[in-house]
């Protein structure tokens, strides 16, 4: 059995960030990951202008991620298009992209285990795969969309027709970059809704929010992008430059709109495990680390104990966000899609844009503490 100060499950955003932050303020952590290898998690890739300032803060620049700016959102409904500037400047990037510069820079602070699978957390113990167990003096969980055994969300959570993602690479292509250009797009359709995006290699990522009903109405996940190629011919355009043999990456039962309310002493549930804003916000990565930065700052504060008041505390800011985000996705998900593009769209996209936005949760917080926040360069 092993004893350590802070153990973090899960080498995202959220697990990285807290690491980072941890280190600033003095507390070298541990980082547990399952892969060995760094993967490119299924995620719709968006970082929001203040999601560039964290990140920066935490040592990584927007340029590092992707030179070129998404200014512009675009949006089709119902047959119809329109188009605003966002506030400021955002960037589209692969996880792979963003996990291998946060892990780099948790590296140099945390310790980091990867290949290491938790099989389960038991009063206050963590059981690894091969039988060893770990007792934390906090427990960072930022496990994402996967559900831990003995710290799993509940199933209500999920709803009766709940929502699945999916999520297919576009290889680069001068006339897909015509058509995309430095916009996030999003195309609303019934029961669900499809995010487009540039990454830093060219690529185009598309990934869909669909309801569970509309998945197996389709039959399979070819199947229902091949329907909605058909029936709506702007996001044809874009899935018309799919590789025949282009993997499809799914995840199912997504939580959209679920919060932690409560805590408890020594647990703090990051990223998707405090809460999940439907995707089409593009705040999922926003609030994973602006949740490892608060989460390490309420941990210099109080230890272990601060964590059930900090839950409490996030779950407040986050609801704003996600009530608007799940308002939004109300609309764009039913016959009332095509109101968003005619409804003064340049001027709500903004406002929009701004409510779905967490809290300013970071900035120099990150760095008081102790001389550790001195050494990190």
């Amino acid at each position: 059995m092993r004893d350590i100060t802070a153990l973090i499950l899960g080498g995202g955003p959220a697990g990285t960030a807290a690491a980072i932050a941890l280190a600033a303020n003095g507390t070298r952590a541990v980082v547990i990951e399952r892969d060995r290898e760094m993967r490119d998690a299924l995620c719709g890739g968006f970082l929001s202008w203040r999601s560039l300032r964290t990140l920066a803060v935490l040592g990584v620049t927007a340029d590092e991620l992707n030179r070129e700016r998404i200014v512009r959102t675009r949006l089709f409904a119902g047959g119809r298009q329109a188009e605003a500037r966002l506030p400021a400047p955002a960037v589209a990037v692969s996880r792979h992209r963003l996990d291998t510069l946060l892990m780099a820079r948790a590296g140099q602070v945390a310790g980091i285990e990867r290949g290491v699978a938790v099989r389960a957390v038991e009063d206050g113990q963590v059981r690894l795969a091969d039988g060893a167990t770990i007792t934390p003096d906090s427990l960072f969980l930022a496990t994402g969309k996967h559900d831990l055994r003995g710290l799993a969300r509940p199933e209500a959570a999920r709803g009766a027709d709940p929502a699945l993602g999916l999520r297919v690479r576009l290889a680069a292509h001068r006339a897909l970059d015509r058509l995309v250009g430095d916009a996030v797009e999003l195309h609303l359709f019934a029961h669900g809704y499809a995010g487009i995006a540039r990454q830093e290699d060219g690529s185009v990522n598309l990934c869909l929010a669909v309801r569970r009903s509309r998945l197996t109405a389709a039959g399979s996940p070819a199947a229902l992008l091949d329907r909605l190629a058909r029936e709506h011919p702007a996001l044809g355009e874009r899935i018309a430059f799919m590789a025949g043999d282009a993997a499809i990456d799914a995840v199912a039962n997504v939580p959209y709109g679920w919060r932690a309310r409560d805590g408890r002493a020594g647990l703090f549930r990051l990223g998707d495990q405090a809460g999940v804003i439907p995707s089409l916000a593009g705040e999922g990565m926003g609030i994973a680390l602006a949740s490892g930065v608060a989460a390490a700052a309420a941990y210099r504060r109080g230890g272990a104990g601060a964590a059930a008041a900090w839950q409490a505390s996030f779950a407040r800011a986050l609801a704003r966000p996600l009530g608007v985000a799940g308002a939004v996705r109300a609309v764009a998900e039913g016959p009332a899609a095509a109101w968003l593009v005619g409804a003064a769209y340049p001027a709500l996209i903004r406002i929009i844009a701004h409510a779905t936005r967490i809290g300013a949760l970071t900035g120099s917080a990150v760095l008081e503490g102790p001389g550790p926040a001195n050494q990190m360069g």
